[in-house]
């Protein structure tokens, strides 16, 4: 009966749309371009890089659990046209299905900044972008409040709930600033903050809103720091948080990874870490990075009221990650701004 009610919630949240949380990982700092647009060919130490993203949330709850998908990737560009900057030009394709009332969103970004640097240590960035926002609910699996008999949701029952349609599509727009500092070889520390949805369009499956309802989407606020330290020859260490907030929606991220040398040039890594999302969860992580590439797996653990209902087991994250060097710089690499094993 907890599970029923819980599922029930959760329909209604969909078809909201407007009260729920945006599509979200908890590897933030693995998902660059929907973290900060800034981020955008902001690559320490390669030219370009590919990823790939899979979150599956609430499947001991739900048999259709929340499964979100993102394809993305960025290079720099334009190395030899500005003094001591760059550009960057992205993109990335967001995938999201939200249980079994098949509310499902998809984004397409295109992101674009700029990177300049200032002095020998310090470099600032600033990026945005600008996307399509296909959001589709079938409501043949819907449940509504008035849908409850006593003991369960009959969908089979009139509902007084009835929408005007069945998709929404808007353009969604975002901008952010970031800035680094790497005073040594083995120093390298990074903060930024972003602006999101910042042109407020409307998302609603409804042709115009109730009295005192606002469909309109809230601006988001998404900040983060985090560092790269090179303790030895075998081991740098990643402190990083996190921090969004949307309407009178928050989350916070503190937590810490390292990544450990298996091999002289630094090809063959491993990689352990926690996270703690306040309130909400404990984040253990592993991953193992193999010459270009880098694959890491995290697992929520539930630690907020939901336990009751889903026993801890709160969502499990993939991440896939290769980037690499321009042809042209084969031979002549230029210097990664934060610490490396590599020689």
């Amino acid at each position: 009966m907890k599970k029923l009610f819980l599922s029930g919630f959760i329909f209604i949240l969909g078809v909201a749309g407007v009260s729920g949380q945006d599509l979200h990982f908890s590897q933030w700092f693995n998902s660059p371009l929907t973290t900060n647009p800034a981020n955008t060919g902001f690559i320490p130490d390669a030219d370009y890089r590919l990823g790939a993203n899979y979150r599956n949330q609430w499947s001991a709850i739900m048999s259709q659990p929340y499964r979100t998908f993102s394809l993305w990737g960025d290079a720099q560009v334009f190395r030899d046209r500005f003094e001591n900057g760059w550009m960057g030009l992205g993109g990335v394709i967001l995938r999201d299905d939200a249980g079994s009332s098949a509310l499902t969103s998809t984004q397409v970004y295109g992101s674009a900044a700029y990177h300049q640097m200032v002095g020998f240590a310090s470099l600032i960035s600033f990026g945005f972008n600008v996307g399509w926002v296909n959001k589709h609910i079938n409501t043949q699996n819907l449940k509504f409040p008035d849908q409850f008999d006593g003991k369960f949701f009959n969908n089979t029952l009139p509902s007084s709930v009835v929408l005007d349609r069945t998709s929404s599509n808007y353009l969604d727009m975002q901008v952010g600033l970031n800035y680094a500092y790497f005073p040594t070889n083995k120093m390298y520390l990074n903060a930024g903050v972003s602006i999101q949805h910042i042109n407020r369009a409307r998302e609603s499956f409804f042709s115009t809103d109730p009295s005192g309802f606002d469909s309109r989407i809230p601006i988001r606020y998404i900040g983060f720091v985090n560092a790269s330290l090179k303790v030895n020859d075998q081991v740098i260490i990643n402190p990083m948080g996190y921090y969004t907030q949307r309407a009178q929606s928050s989350e916070a991220v503190l937590g810490m990874n390292a990544q450990y040398n298996l091999q002289d040039n630094g090809d063959q890594q491993v990689i352990g870490g926690l996270y703690y999302r306040a309130g909400d969860a404990i984040i253990p992580m592993i991953g193992f990075i193999y010459k270009s590439i880098k694959l890491t797996f995290t697992y929520d653990v539930t630690t907020s009221s939901i336990k009751h209902y889903d026993n801890g087991y709160g969502a499990y994250e993939f991440a896939l990650m290769s980037q690499g060097f321009y042809s042209q710089y084969n031979g002549d690499r230029r210097q990664s701004l934060c610490p490396t094993f590599r020689q």
